[in-house]
């Protein structure tokens, strides 16, 4: 059955504060990695703002580094988080579960995340969440695609490049950069309230979910429930 015109034909979902609770993992890699360097550590409720957007603005923008020592405080954060990092983190209750109806009713699935795309296909693997994604799209390890907007344009067609509809995509994320990244494609987002975006953030998503367990009924307004067979 054809989906009805107000239904989502594939959703790319985020990584950090949507899946998973990373915060642990990422604010101490880089309070361990602005110590190397000589440099202030910003107390724990500012480093929690680094959790979703791309590193090097984090860094740039949050941490006010210029271009060289973000290239070098790159570097031994991710030698850092590689090594102890990126598994220090929780899958947030009900997302399995989500993910699965979602999945079940039709919908393929893309991971959309800024996090490099090797490291995020790891940590999918690492918590048995791969099993549920038909792409996994993420930054380069250069840091040229990183942006959200340029992340889901490389989901997008690797989507297509395997026959996945992707007339009628849906964004699922946490942040304003989950938002913004997807309006910049004229796509709409639900904005995931469980993790680390403000309110402020959800203005101007589509819906918000305020658990995991509400995204079926956001995501899958009137379509068949019939599975994405060969998706």
């Amino acid at each position: 059955m054809s989906p009805s015109p107000e239904s989502y034909t594939v959703a790319l979902v985020d990584l950090d504060g949507t899946l998973v609770d990373s915060a642990p993992g990422i604010t101490g890699t880089l309070a361990t990695t602005l110590t190397r360097m000589g440099l202030p550590v910003p107390p724990p409720a500012k480093l929690v703002a680094f959790v979703g957007p791309p590193i090097l603005d984090g860094l740039r923008d949050l941490a006010g580094l210029d271009p060289e020592q973000s290239r070098e405080a790159l570097t031994i954060y991710r030698g850092i988080y590689r090594e102890t990092g990126a598994y220090d983190a929780t899958v947030y209750p009900g997302v399995r579960e989500a993910l699965t109806a979602l999945r079940d009713g039709g919908l393929p699935l893309a991971l959309a995340t800024s996090k490099p795309e090797m490291q995020a296909a790891r940590i999918l693997q690492h918590f048995g969440l791969d099993d549920l994604f038909t792409v996994v799209a993420g930054a380069s390890e250069d840091e040229v695609r990183s942006e959200k907007a340029a992340v889901i344009t490389w989901a997008l067609e690797q989507l297509e490049a395997r026959g996945v509809d992707v007339c009628r995509p849906v964004m699922i994320g946490d942040r304003i950069h989950d938002v913004e990244g997807a309006a910049a494609h004229g796509i709409p987002t639900v904005f995931a309230e469980w993790g680390y975006g403000s309110p402020d953030e959800a203005t101007r998503a589509a819906a918000s979910a305020a658990t995991p367990a509400d995204l079926p009924r956001l995501v899958l307004r009137n379509r068949s429930m019939s599975p994405a067979g060969g998706v």
